[in-house]
This record gives C-alpha cells, sequence and structure tokens, in this order.
C-alpha cells in the first residue's frame, strides 16, 4: 500500500498569523491604556480651565469697574473745562470789546477815564526816590542778554531824551556784567549796523560808546514800538535764553493791542524773554496826557504781564 506524503505548512501562512495576531493585541493594549489614563487627563484639563475661566472673569469684573471710574472722572473734567471754555469766552468778548473802544478813531470820554486810571495806577507802583535798581520794578537782574527798544520819535527827542540816557544808564548799572548787549529803535533799526543779528559784546567801552552815540542819535520813528519788539524777538528769541528786553517810549500809533500781543505770545511760546517797559509821559500844552501815551501804557502793560516783566510809568514834569 503507498505512503500518502504529509503536507508542510507555508512561512508565508505563518507570517500572516504573527501578524493578525501581533495586531489585535496592540488593540487589546491601546484599549487597556486609554481606558486607564484618558479620564484624569481630562478631567484634570477640565480644572485647569475652569480656573483659567474665573480668573479671567475676575480680571474683566476689575477692568470694567476700572473705566466705569475713568468715565466718570473724564465727564467731570469735561464738565469743568466747559466751564472754563465759558469763562474765558466772557473773558474774550469784554476784552474784544475793550481793545474795540481804545482803537477806535474816535476815543469817548469813559475810554479815556479808564486809561488815565490805568496809567495813574502805574504811576503810583513806580517808587520815588529809590535807588536804580527800582527801575525794572523788583525784578531780579540775572538776565544773560539785555535789549533796547527806544523810541526816536521827536516827542521822546524834545520832551525825555535827557531821562531816556539817565534810564539808560541807570539799567546798565544794574547789570554789572552779561553776555551780550543789543539797541534797537522803535522801528527794528540797531544803533550800530554792524552788528546786525548778532550781540555787541559787554565792555566797559562798549557801555561808554551806547551812551555817547545816544547823545545824538535821530533815527526814522513811527512812534510805535512793535517793530522793535518783533525784531528783537525774531532774530533772538529762538536762538538764546535768559533775554530781557526793555521798551522806553511814550507812544502807540499802531491799529491793534491784541494783534502785538497774539504776536508776541507767538513769538515768545517758551517764555525764554522777559519784557520791561518804561513809559515816558508825552503831555499837551494843557498837561493832559494824549491817548497814544495811554495807549502804550496799556500795551506795556500787557506785554510786561505776560512776559515776565514790570511797566513803569514815570512822572510827568
Amino acid at each position: 500500500m503507498r505512503r500518502r506524503r504529509r503536507r508542510q505548512p507555508t512561512v508565508a501562512g505563518l507570517s500572516f498569523l504573527d501578524c493578525i495576531c501581533c495586531g489585535f493585541g496592540a488593540v487589546i493594549l491601546l484599549l487597556v491604556i486609554v481606558k486607564t489614563h484618558q479620564p484624569t487627563l481630562v478631567e484634570d484639563a477640565g480644572e485647569e480651565l475652569r480656573g483659567s475661566a474665573d480668573h479671567l472673569r475676575a480680571v474683566l469684573a476689575d477692568l470694567l469697574d476700572a473705566t466705569g471710574q475713568a468715565e466718570q472722572r473724564l465727564s467731570s473734567a469735561d464738565d469743568a473745562v466747559a466751564e472754563q471754555r465759558l469763562d474765558l469766552e466772557q473773558a474774550r468778548k469784554e476784552w474784544e470789546k475793550t481793545l474795540k473802544d481804545l482803537t477806535a478813531a474816535d476815543v469817548d470820554e469813559s475810554v479815556l477815564a479808564r486809561l488815565k486810571e490805568i496809567y495813574s495806577r502805574a504811576q503810583e507802583s513806580t517808587p520815588r526816590r529809590n535807588p536804580p535798581s527800582s527801575l525794572v520794578g523788583g525784578v531780579p537782574a540775572d538776565s544773560e542778554y539785555i535789549i533796547f527798544v527806544i523810541d526816536t520819535s521827536g516827542s521822546m527827542l524834545q520832551a525825555n531824551w535827557d531821562r531816556v540816557i539817565q534810564k539808560m544808564q541807570e539799567t546798565l548799572d544794574v547789570y554789572p556784567k552779561v553776555r551780550g548787549i543789543q539797541v534797537y529803535n522803535d522801528m527794528g533799526r540797531s544803533m550800530f549796523t554792524g552788528y546786525n543779528g548778532r550781540w555787541m559784546p559787554d565792555t566797559t567801552r562798549g557801555r561808554k560808546l551806547i551812551l555817547d552815540y545816544l547823545q545824538n542819535w535821530r533815527a526814522f520813528s513811527n512812534s510805535s514800538p512793535v517793530e522793535g519788539i518783533t525784531q528783537a524777538m525774531q532774530t533772538y528769541a529762538g536762538r538764546f535764553e535768559n533775554i530781557s528786553i526793555y521798551v522806553f517810549g511814550d507812544e502807540f500809533t499802531g491799529e491793534s493791542i491784541q494783534d502785538v500781543v497774539d504776536t508776541v505770545d507767538r513769538l515768545n511760546r517758551r517764555r525764554t524773554v522777559r519784557i520791561h517797559g518804561v513809559g515816558f509821559p508825552w503831555m499837551d500844552e494843557h498837561g493832559n496826557l494824549q491817548p497814544t501815551t495811554l495807549r502804550f501804557a496799556t500795551l506795556m502793560r500787557v506785554l510786561c504781564q505776560r512776559n515776565g516783566g514790570t511797566f513803569v510809568a514815570l512822572q510827568g514834569r
């Protein structure tokens, strides 16, 4: 009887069976791992998120509260600013009305009375028989540069020129030493053309030269200090610090005081320049102050007050 040969298993069949078993084992292992650790991880993450959310809600509540308080303060500030604007507007209207009266061609008696009162107060505030330092009204003479703007009109030359020279000497004596000096007439013309746009050195000889030249200085004038002040501001205000301007004059013949005040405010925005004024009275044959003299006093009092200086009205004689 013929014996049947036993069939041998193939290698491919065994490998496939191994892969299937390993795959099922891996799936079972994954299930065990996921079921063991996933609930813990999800629970921890949820607790962390809930804590972050609570913290953010608290921060948001604080921000909303701070915003509300800031809005209340801002509203109060807006109300205060609105009230101040109303006050300023009222003051501006009153000021413009006064200026309109001052610049009117037919100045009435009430305006003249107000101007005379202003000039009288300036004269009363001027110390008498005091040392030369009273010329600056008690303002410390600590400026490093000084500029003179002097009215060279006929009224000044005829009635007040000897007093101009005297006050010039007294003012220079108040400043023993400065870094630079400049002298303009009221039209903005320099006493010495060689020093246009630059300072004259402060020396004993230089001061004597200024006073000597002043004796016979004759320059065209329109009886208004505006051009001289403007020239001094435009040339030096933005380039140097600690400057004092002394304005010597007796008249203001310009059209608008407010325009002059606005121009000087613009040029002296940083307030590096002080403006002082000395008023020399010009009277008619009856001993009455001229309207242009009263307007000069009004202009200089405003400019000096706004620019840290002093206005001195000299007594008539």
